[in-house]
């Protein structure tokens, strides 16, 4: 069965709204989007709930009107700005020896229940990057293994819950609600990145409009994410000021004539800000050295947070660029000679069926990423920002949703229906075996659950 999903990236400089169908075999069809000013943001930050849950209506009202869909419920990006991350260990016992999901997501709380958290911040993601099976560590994955011990390191990302709280007014004063909430950083690199890359060490940077934010990957896990309050808007600045021009003039000089590398002996004739008669002639390389200085400080800062990281010789697949800032030519170069020794790309978002061409450019990674985490292409095991343990194994999410949307208490029925046996015919359909005896009391009840589940399948 297909389901829809609309995604809303809640930038600095625009909102984007996307909508896109997944079918029954898991691709993935973008159907429409949207895009707004970003009114009431700053630097990433929510500073007016009102003008900013217009700016979101009016995205995903033109995402709508194209794709047919008057979908409500979304999940929403929020800004490395608000967020800070820490690492926690958990340890548990196995009693029956097996690892099941449940041991798994028992594990992952008591990581999140050891971790220091201020009472201020509330959980974004719980993403594990180490399991340790008795004595053997790096566990690509523990489920089904027989143990009497585990241990997992995780990186928990936190964000500020007033900010959480007015990312939420905003968007529910849109109209709409929210289905989960996801870290920018994380989204654009699930956009941008390849499996290799995620699997041998890889940095995803992440320069928008006005923030730009370092995220390392390895083993497929989140490991380390920072940002700074700095992005390609403030270059625009920096030459409006410099220059003495209006900022749409800055803002052309910008996209259209600047390069990193190749020096220009050209030269400009630019208006003045408050004159319209008068015009100064500048020489194109003085506009270059403005930018030149601006993007290499923001680039050797990043470089430090790599330093900080301890994981800089953990990055065997180098870095990836994305985001609007690396539009600007010779931005490849420029940041291989910040950071010799390693490969660098530009990433673009992951090219999606039907993707209209207005979203291939890197500045669209972010709402890309946060469609493909909708669509299950998350770390391997997960608990989000609604405490849900997201983790790829079929069966099990498929019977724990449907027995979760019966409004019954889990605790009560729980062990009689997931020890039930689980077997898959030739046909790909499954078969559920009887379900264990339960008390007479219970039983006409349990009779119809079970067969009504039967009927689901």
């Amino acid at each position: 069965m297909s389901s829809t999903i609309l995604a809303i990236d809640i930038g600095s400089m625009a909102i984007k709204a996307v909508i896109a169908d997944i079918d029954e075999i898991g691709e993935i069809k973008v159907l429409g989007h949207g895009v707004a000013p970003s009114r009431g943001v700053k630097k990433g930050i929510i500073t007016n709930i009102d003008l900013a849950s217009k700016s979101i209506r009016a995205a995903v009202n033109d995402a709508r009107r194209i794709a047919g869909n008057n979908i409500s419920s979304a999940i929403v990006s929020i800004s490395s700005a608000y967020t800070k991350s820490t690492n926690s260990v958990g340890i548990i016992n196995i009693s029956q020896k097996d690892i099941t999901i449940k041991e798994i997501n028992r594990v992952m709380e008591t990581a999140l229940y050891n971790a220091d958290i201020p009472k201020e911040y509330d959980v974004l993601h719980v993403l594990p990057y180490n399991f340790k099976v008795d004595d053997q560590t790096n566990i690509e994955d523990p489920y089904s293994m027989n143990a009497s011990r585990m241990e997992v390191e995780t990186h928990i990302v936190i964000a500020q819950k007033s900010s959480l709280s007015n990312l939420k007014k905003a968007i529910l004063s849109a109209g709409l609600d929210i289905e989960s909430i996801v870290l920018d950083s994380y989204a654009s690199a699930l956009s941008t990145m390849s499996r290799d890359e995620s699997v041998l060490g890889v940095a995803v940077i992440d320069m928008g409009g006005q923030t730009s934010s370092l995220s390392i990957f390895k083993n497929n896990s989140l490991r380390y994410n920072n940002f700074i309050p700095v992005g390609s808007n403030h270059i625009t600045n920096d030459i409006s000021i410099a220059l003495h021009t209006p900022l749409n003039i800055a803002e052309n000089l910008k996209r259209n004539h600047i390069d990193l590398i190749e020096m220009s002996d050209d030269v400009l004739e630019l208006p003045i800000i408050g004159d319209e008669e008068n015009k100064n002639s500048i020489p194109l390389k003085v506009v270059q050295n403005v930018v030149i200085s601006r993007v290499e400080e923001t680039l050797l800062i990043l470089a430090k947070f790599l330093e900080k990281s301890g994981l800089k010789d953990s990055i065997g697949a180098g870095l990836v660029l994305t985001g609007g800032m690396t539009q600007l030519r010779g931005m490849r170069e420029f940041a291989q000679s910040i950071f010799p020794g390693y490969s660098v790309r530009i990433g673009v978002p992951q090219q999606l069926k039907g993707l209209f061409d207005n979203l291939k450019g890197p500045e669209n990674s972010t709402v890309i990423g946060l469609i493909l985490y909708k669509a299950g292409q998350h770390t391997q095991y997960e608990i989000d920002n609604n405490k849900r343990l997201l983790h790829h194994k079929e069966e099990q999410n498929s019977l724990k949703k449907d027995f979760e949307d019966t409004g019954f208490i889990k605790d009560e029925i729980e062990n009689d229906l997931v020890k039930a046996p689980v077997t898959k015919g030739s046909s790909g359909t499954i078969n559920f075996g009887d379900l264990p005896g339960v008390e007479e009391s219970r039983g006409d009840f349990m009779s119809k659950l079970k067969n009504w589940i039967k009927q689901l399948f």
